[in-house]
Order: structure tokens, then sequence, then C-alpha cells
């Protein structure tokens, strides 16, 4: 067989999604066990590529309804907001399986009904990841338009890299079939959460990276708050502390509420890290 027309594991576990059945564990590899190191504190190992013998995530065409200059901000929703709510989260990985710390990432979609603002910023913001290389977002499943199946747009840039422009799409949409754009290699992994929808998807950036110990994530033994890490003035987050998605938790008098489960850390307190806390 052709190198060319081999399909990778991540190909065939994406195209397994797509039709909505269960992929082999064995085909299970790549970012989401860089992810999940990532996610346990460990230094993940190198690898060739994280995306197992694919090309880093591709590009796809920005589509007609980009505009620039967007607010920075984890969330796209408002509490009047109609649509079912989807929080996207993951990391941004190079080529090393390492996560990248400050990617930029600008997302744009429809709202419920299908339509972009073209007039001002609805369902439009941009964020960068937080030192470990992970991003949260929080806004609704996207609508229909003619044409096109469901999907998000994103623009990821690496410090200092050129920019990746792609698109991010839902397992079990009818139209992933129809779609001339789609590809399967772009599918988050969705789960219903309640009356919402969780989606994660990893990036992997075409970013060299050798095995430094400024590129690798620091892990760090959970401790027992300090006067840094814990200010006065109503405070209840405290490092080593476990807390799950929808947690809430006051810092320096302000609300947060968590959006991805993870234990605290020194240095990822509420203020620093929008990738884990939401502002009320």
């Amino acid at each position: 067989m052709d190198e060319e027309n081999k399909l990778s594991r991540k190909t065939v576990l994406k195209a397994a999604l797509a039709a909505g059945v269960a992929a082999p564990v064995a085909l299970i590899g790549g970012p989401a066990l860089a992810r999940t190191t990532v996610e346990s504190g460990k230094t993940p190992e190198l690898t060739p590529y994280c995306d197992d013998g694919d090309a880093p995530t591709i590009p796809q065409t920005e589509g007609p309804y980009f505009k620039p200059n967007s607010p920075q901000r984890t969330s796209l929703v408002s509490p009047g907001t109609p649509g079912t709510r989807l929080t996207v989260s993951g990391y941004v990985f190079g080529l090393g399986c390492l996560p990248i710390a400050r990617a930029l990432l600008d997302f744009w979609q429809a709202d419920v009904n299908g339509a972009y603002d073209n007039v001002g910023y609805t369902f439009r913001g941009h964020q960068f990841t937080n030192d470990q290389g992970a991003f949260s977002l929080s806004t609704i499943v996207p609508g229909l338009y003619p044409g096109r199946t469901r999907h998000i747009h994103v623009k990821v840039q690496a410090p200092g890299r050129p920019v990746l422009t792609t698109q991010l799409y839902f397992p079990n949409e009818p139209r992933n079939n129809t779609d001339t754009i789609f590809d399967p290699r772009l599918l988050m992994t969705v789960r219903d959460a309640g009356t919402a929808k969780e989606a994660a998807f990893d990036f992997v950036l075409n970013v060299p990276q050798t095995p430094t110990s400024t590129s690798r994530p620091t892990s760090t033994t959970p401790t027992t708050s300090t006067s840094t890490s814990n200010p006065p003035g109503g405070t209840t987050w405290a490092a080593g502390t476990g807390y799950s998605a929808g947690a809430r938790v006051t810092y320096s008098g302000r609300g947060y509420v968590c959006l991805q489960a993870h234990t605290a850390q020194p240095g990822w307190e509420p203020p620093s890290t929008p990738a884990l806390w939401r502002a009320e």
C-alpha cells in the first residue's frame, strides 16, 4: 500500500466518531495521550508527531465571515443567549507533544439560527492558552445554514509563529456526509452534560519542540495555601484543592466558576487562568 494511501490511527478514530460507532481502544493515542499526561501533571514523552503520522492540525478556509479585532474573552454567551450551551476545551501542542503557552485562539461562529453577526462581535472572541497550553470556550451549538454542516471557525497561533486557520466539527451530524469542506480529522469529541454539551479538541501546530526545561510543563505537587496564592478579602479558592467543572469559588472578593476539572496549584489563581475559571 502506498504511504499516501495509508490511514493513520487518528484518521480511523475520527471517522468512527463521525459515523457514531466505537473505535478500537488500540487506536486511541496521539494528542489524547499528551492531553492525559498534561492533565495528570506528568511531563509528556517526546514523540515525532503528536497526531500519529498525520500532518499537524489541517488548515481550512477562513470563509466570508471572519472579522479582525474580536474582543478578548473566554465566553461568547450571556444568561439570555438562546441555544444549547456548549463548552469547548482542549490543549495546543507543538510537534513534540509539548503544550504551547500563550497561544492565541480566535473563535467565530453562527448563532442558533445559522446567522453570523457581521456588524458587531456576537459569537466572536479571542483568548490565549494558559501556562499548561489549555483553553476553554463557553458558547452554544451553532445553527445550520444552507450548504454547510455545523462548525466553529478558529485561528490558532503560537507566539511568533504563522497562523493556522481551520474549522471544528461535530460528530453524528447528517450534513457531515454532504458538506464538501467537512474533514473528519477536525471532529471534536462531544458529550452531553445535562442540558448542555461538552466538547474537546487538541490542536497540533507545526512548531518544532526540543526537550528543554522551559518548553516542558512543570509538575507541581499540590501544596497548602500560602499568603501569595490565597490573599485576604473573601477568598475560598485554595491551592491543592480539586475542583470540578461548575464549582464556584471567590478570590479577593470576586466570584468565579470552574470551567474544567483540575487540582489548583500556585500560579493557577482564578484571575490569571481564564481557561480554568470564568469570572461571575
